[in-house]
């Protein structure tokens, strides 16, 4: 499957601070990847490298076979950005503002903008100063969509939407992008939003990849196990586990390890594990149990 994004050895410093060192991932043709890490991860600013707005320390992003840094108003053209914040215009109305940015753009398509906002309820002569901060952010992810770009960029597309936006949003994307064959690279801080739109994910810490998979495997593979024990274990580090957390007699353990050998490892250091299971996961318990929680 053809690569609509590759990012080669991605490195980046502010100043002498590394935000993220020898990164490399792949964005395949109409899949929607979602990015996550923590505050100071590097969403932004690996989104900002991709925009062509930030040159890394080191390392290339390609878009379309383009050097991020060079492109081509062709190719630039297939591309839809949305930046954090989603300022707009307040003093246009929704028609308005559409006709405004239809001017800019060759392949333009009304219709995807429309029907976000006859979902919003709102009408075509309504002023955007007069809309809700959820409204808003909906009027300019709608001028991305109708924009009509092959690959779509999307920095905390979720920002300002309350519950109800966000699922609307999230489920109208999907359909779009799916009916389409678009290209979707995301970042969001409400990870449940991701967890109902993403195919890939691409998960930050500590400066590098930690996990880049379809999300299905991710979550089939990243396990969570749960057990109480008799006693306080001061050293994990040997346990074949990503994150032990154990408050008095209750243990969480995060692996990518089976069942089997986490109890290889109980049974051969003599620690007594008593209800012993496998929980589920949401992707936000997945992520945080990955990084995590501070």
């Amino acid at each position: 499957m053809e690569n609509i994004i590759e990012c080669k050895n991605l490195t980046h410093h502010y100043g002498t601070k590394p935000v993220f060192e020898n990164l490399n991932f792949n964005v395949p043709a109409g899949s929607i990847l979602g990015l996550l890490g923590k505050n100071g991860t590097g969403k932004t600013t690996t989104i900002n490298i991709l925009n062509g707005f930030l040159q890394p320390t080191g390392g290339q992003c390609y878009i379309f076979g383009e050097d991020s840094q060079l492109l081509s108003p062709t190719t630039k053209a297939r591309i839809g950005y949305l930046l954090e914040g989603h300022i707009q215009y307040g003093f246009m109305t929704i028609a308005e503002i559409e006709r405004y940015y239809s001017a800019y753009y060759s392949a333009w398509k009304k219709e995807p903008y429309y029907e976000l906002m006859a979902k919003l309820d709102v009408a075509p002569n309504q002023k955007i100063s007069s809309m809700s901060t959820g409204q808003r952010s909906q009027v300019a992810l709608g001028l991305i969509l109708a924009q009509d770009p092959e690959l779509l960029i999307l920095d905390d597309f979720s920002m300002g939407l309350d519950p109800g936006y966000r699922r609307l949003f999230i489920d109208y994307l999907r359909e779009y992008a799916r009916a389409g064959n678009k290209t979707v690279f995301t970042t969001s801080h409400i990870i449940q939003d991701m967890e109902r739109l993403i195919d890939d994910v691409l998960i930050l810490d500590s400066k590098q990849v930690v996990a880049q998979q379809p999300l299905n495997d991710f979550m089939e593979h990243f396990r969570k196990f749960t057990f109480t024990t008799d006693r306080k274990v001061e050293d994990w580090s040997q346990a074949p586990a990503v994150n032990v957390e154990q408050l008095n007699q209750h243990v969480e353990l995060y692996t990518w390890s089976e069942e089997i050998e986490v109890k290889s490892f109980l049974d051969g250091n003599g620690i007594l594990a008593e209800n012993f299971s496998q929980e589920n996961m949401n992707l936000e318990d997945a992520f945080i149990g990955l990084t995590g929680k501070y």
